[in-house]
Order: structure tokens, then C-alpha cells, then sequence
């Protein structure tokens, strides 16, 4: 039997709508564990990553708001995900703003690394989470965890999992993009990441899409992480976000996305991040997360 382990993390540091870190609660609230186990998974529920409260923090450097404090719950969440992988376990990641990626990809890395071996990524959002803090506009650390987790930001983020780069360009891939800031797009541009914007979903369609970032995230390596951002769908699909933006995957491409994914058996864990029940209606975007998380792990309409 196959084991998935859950973590938490109730963050809500990155970003400057407040609600995010009642995600993990949300989803948990929509039938998580129960939907894992009618699957046939053994599931553990490992609880929530100790997260302060903004209240409790100094937000220090106002180009990288709270990085401090964000550093160390990603260097706690790093060290959970990469014992529950040690123990057998696929780590489900429920978030919390999208920041915690550089804890969960760093202890994802740094398993395959020990085995000598290498992972790629796919990155689900609108936003292409690449700025640095000399090119935020905000200041705000969830739009910038992509770009300390290729190495290219600097200070403590960049470090989270004890070396810089935790991923290689060349095996990551964006879906999803459709709201870049000016300067994020030659960082973009000049990383080397593969970006598939809506544009190239609307032209190719989404399964086209998903079976060349498969072939690239899974290059050289034994299998891919998977970020899931519940803004790169529409939000008139999942309202409860922080950042909409109109335009989005729809529900049938975000589905047919992951169950392409589960179909390739690739995907060595996975985080489903940025539901903010505050901002929702009936916990219906938790319930959407839920929803493609099993799609994730392989549930199947027939």
C-alpha cells in the first residue's frame, strides 16, 4: 500500500491578504484524509509546521518582507518533508502561501540528491513567482520562491536548503502564466525555465501542454515535484485566492493536468498552495483542492 503523509503549513507571511494559513485547516475540513484512504492510500497526518503570526515578527527588510522568519519555517518544513520521504512516504504539502515551496522542493532535492539523482519541477500559477527582492515591486516573498529555489536571489531564502540551486532550469517548467511583473520577465527570460503561458494552452491545448512538461521536467532524473498555486485556475473556479487573476485553467483542464501527471508516475510529491477560505465561498476552493489532489494521485472518473 502506497503512503502519503500530510504537512500543514499555516503560512501567511509572504503575501499581504491575510487568511492563507487557514488553507491547510480548510482542506483538511473537505475530506482530505478521508478521500486518501477510500483510495487505497495509508495516510498520516503529520500535523501543522510551527508558523508565527505577522504580529509576532519583525517584517525587517521591506524588499523581502518577513524573509527571516520565512526562512526558518521553510528550513523546519525542508527537514519534515525530507523525513517523511525517508520513512517511504509522499509528502502532500497543503498551504499556506506559496513562499513554503522553498522548504518543501529543498527537502524533496535534497533526498534525491543523497541517492545521487536529480528532480525537476512543475510549477502550477499565474504568476511566474520569479522576482528577487531587487525586483519586487511588493516586497512580498511568495512572488519570489522560485527564484531563490533556481538560486538567483540571495541572503537566507537562497539557503533554505543548505546550497543554492535546489532545481536545474533546464527540468522546470511553468503552466499557467499570465500575470508577470516587467522586470520578472527577463528574469524569466534569462533563467532558461520552460514557460507555457495561456496563451500557448489556449493554441496547443492542454494536453499537448502537459506531455512536453512532462518530458522535460522528468529529463535526467527520477520523477518531478509538483506546485500547484490555486490561482492558475480561473476564479470563477476557485474564488477563494489571494491574487485572481481572469483568464485561468478551467476545472476540466486543471483536472485533466493532473491526471495526465499521474498517468506519467513521475510525481514524487506534491504541494497544493494559496486557498484562502477568508476570501472563499462555502469552502468551495478548498474543496477544488482536495479535488486535484486526488486527481493527482490517481483518481479516475471511470
Amino acid at each position: 500500500m502506497e503512503k502519503i503523509a500530510i504537512i500543514g503549513v499555516p503560512l501567511d507571511l509572504g503575501g499581504n491578504r491575510r487568511g492563507v494559513d487557514m488553507g491547510p485547516s480548510a482542506m483538511r475540513v473537505a475530506g482530505l484524509v478521508d478521500q486518501l484512504t477510500k483510495l487505497g492510500f495509508e495516510v498520516k497526518d503529520t500535523g501543522d509546521i510551527d508558523v508565527p503570526l505577522p504580529e509576532e515578527c519583525d517584517m525587517g527588510d521591506p524588499k523581502q518582507k518577513y524573509a527571516e522568519d520565512i526562512a526558518e519555517v521553510c528550513k523546519d518544513l525542508k527537514e519534515r518533508t525530507l523525513s517523511v520521504m525517508k520513512e517511504g512516504y509522499r509528502p502532500v504539502v497543503l498551504g499556506g502561501d506559496h513562499s513554503l515551496a522553498m522548504g518543501s522542493i529543498s527537502g524533496v532535492s535534497q533526498f534525491h540528491r543523497e541517492q545521487d539523482k536529480s528532480m525537476g519541477l512543475v510549477w502550477f500559477d499565474a504568476h511566474g513567482d520569479m522576482n528577487t527582492p531587487e525586483t519586487s515591486s511588493s516586497g512580498n516573498v511568495h512572488g519570489m520562491p522560485l527564484a531563490h529555489l533556481l538560486g538567483l536571489g540571495n541572503g537566507g531564502l537562497s539557503d533554505v536548503g543548505g546550497s543554492a540551486p535546489q532545481i536545474r532550469p533546464g527540468s522546470t517548467v511553468l503552466i499557467g502564466i499570465r500575470d508577470l511583473d516587467d522586470r520578472e520577465k527577463k528574469m524569466i527570460a534569462d533563467s532558461g525555465v520552460r514557460v507555457f503561458t495561456m496563451k500557448d494552452i489556449d493554441r496547443h491545448g492542454i494536453s499537448h501542454v502537459m506531455e512536453i512538461a512532462i518530458e522535460i521536467a522528468s529529463r535526467g532524473g527520477t520523477g518531478f515535484h509538483v506546485s500547484f498555486d490555486v490561482d492558475a485556475m480561473d476564479p470563477s473556479v476557485a474564488r477563494g485566492v489571494g491574487t485572481p487573476s481572469r483568464g485561468g485553467l478551467t476545472y476540466r483542464e486543471s483536472h485533466l493536468s493532473l491526471e495526465i501527471i499521474a498517468d506519467s508516475k513521475l510525481m514524487t510529491s506534491l504541494d497544493v498552495v494559496e486557498v484562502n477560505p477568508i476570501l472563499d465561498v462555502m469552502n468551495g476552493t478548498a474543496q477544488v483542492g482536495v479535488e486535484l489532489i486526488l486527481s493527482a494521485l490517481g483518481k479516475r472518473i471511470y
